[in-house]
């Protein structure tokens, strides 16, 4: 199911959304589209009202036809149904939501409460409708064997195909569950009822990324998981590609890598940055939860774990 979470649906989007089917049907599966996932339909800067938006998702968690949702796109409106979601609907019939930005609410929030595993993973817009049919064949070929796997394995996918860009910050190796998401929304999750207790986050691979905004305020960010004590937690940090982060123009300090490691401070873990994880897409899925390995050594990271279980 393709559904509309948070965005509305722009008519310059649509053949997103429209490549996103031809994509996943050529995976093999069947897709539908949510009734709110329609060009035009809007409320302010939301596809819906929250609680219209809820209504419909909580429709599709009960449905046992629907194996996976994707998000069409992020946007502002997660915040306001998180509430009005079906836990139980969840816990009796866990399946797989797809997407990265705003949806990042949904998947930590879904794992504090009920032990999901949501994947940080593309979406319609701009990601298998978009930034997929951007990148060489060959690379297409690469993500869909991967999220093909992701969704459908009972085997751990084991290592991420990785990049030359990826770099050590900070030397090291770790392994434990995956959370993150985009940072803000990160921030944002703590300061509501549903965050992560503290301890989730103990042993983790905390990952994330960011888009827009200036670079103080990732800085400000990474402050408020300093002072909340996520930070003497973890075990190690993955960092994805910023975009659109005002201050960070090449050859200008501070460099992501100095921010992060200065608010880090005597920590030892390692970090693994400039990682194909969120807006800057195509994305690597990181399915919130699953534990992972970490070497930023040789600039790697590994799912040890099944994302999905098997039928019945």
């Amino acid at each position: 199911m393709i559904a509309a979470l948070s965005g509305p649906l722009p008519d310059i989007h649509e053949p997103h959304v429209e490549q996103t089917v031809v994509v996943l049907e050529r995976m093999g599966f069947r897709v539908r589209r949510a009734p709110l996932l329609e060009v035009g339909r809007r409320h302010w800067w939301s596809a819906a009202t929250p609680a219209e938006i809820a209504a419909e998702l909580n429709g599709f968690l009960r449905d046992p036809e629907v194996r996976a949702i994707v998000a069409s796109d992020g946007g502002q409106t997660a915040l306001g149904y998180l509430d009005l979601i079906d836990v139980e609907a969840i816990r009796a019939d866990p399946k797989p939501l797809l997407g990265y930005s705003d949806i990042s609410l949904l998947h930590l929030v879904l794992h504090a409460r009920t032990g999901l595993v949501g994947f940080h993973a593309d979406m319609a817009v701009p990601g298998f409708g978009g930034h997929w049919q951007a990148a060489p064949p060959g690379r297409r070929a690469e993500l869909e064997d991967l999220y093909l796997r992701l969704l459908t394995s009972t085997d751990p996918i084991g290592a991420l195909p990785s990049r030359p860009s990826w770099e050590c910050w900070r030397p090291g190796r770790a392994e434990g569950p995956l959370i993150g998401g985009v940072i803000n929304r990160v921030v944002l999750a703590q300061a509501t009822r549903f965050a992560l207790p503290p301890d989730r986050y103990e042993g983790a691979v905390l990952f994330w990324e960011e888009i827009g905004g200036a670079a103080a305020h990732v800085w400000s960010y990474l402050q408020v998981l300093r002072h909340a004590g996520v930070l003497d937690r973890i075990a190690g940090m993955v960092v994805g590609v910023p975009r659109d982060i005002h201050g960070l123009e090449p050859g200008v300090s501070p460099t992501l890598a100095e921010i992060v490691l200065e608010v880090l401070g005597d920590r030892d873990i390692p970090v693994l940055g400039n990682v194909d994880i969120g807006h800057a897409g195509p994305n690597l899925p990181m399915p919130v939860g699953i534990r992972a390995a970490l070497d930023a050594d040789r600039r790697t990271v590994s799912l040890l774990e099944p994302a999905v279980r098997p039928a019945g």
